[in-house]
């Protein structure tokens, strides 16, 4: 009877398949984890992204009643506050450039704010950050895979 322990050389090539297969395994556990990272990652900016576009929209309405229709309850600045504090948590989570773009979109409405209703000038500049903002978001919305 041979008492002699088999090599590591032996006992890999008994265990090839074994090997392989844990190898395989631990490489397609790493990479499913990897991915769903990604797919959540994306998933938020994106349901961001969507509710951003939202507040936009209705911060765009407040204002065009605000100005064009003198509307002050529908047209009221002060609510705007909400959608433009509301965008700006939103945009943390977006970051980058587009983030950058929402805190311009924040100093402009605090610069103009008060006189939506009476200036011309201010209004113009509010949908135009209004529109720099919504046009950071779509390109998020794109460039996401």
């Amino acid at each position: 009877m041979n008492t002699s322990e088999p090599t590591i050389l032996t006992q890999l090539r008994r265990n090839a398949v074994a090997l392989i297969s844990l190898f395989v395994a631990l490489t397609s556990l790493g990479y499913n984890t990897w991915r769903n990272e990604q797919t959540e990652a994306n998933r938020n900016q994106r349901q961001a992204a969507f509710e951003v576009l939202l507040k936009l929209g209705e911060l765009q309405q407040l204002v065009f009643h605000s100005h064009y229709d003198r509307d002050v309850e529908r047209g009221n600045p002060r609510a705007g506050w909400a959608h433009v504090l509301t965008i700006m948590d939103l945009a943390e989570v977006l970051g980058g450039a587009l983030s950058q773009r929402i805190h311009a979109l924040s100093a402009v409405w605090e610069a103009n704010w008060e006189a939506l209703e009476s200036s011309e000038q201010g209004t113009a500049a509010v949908l135009d950050a209004i529109q720099q903002a919504r046009t950071g978001t779509v390109g998020l919305l794109k460039s996401l895979q």
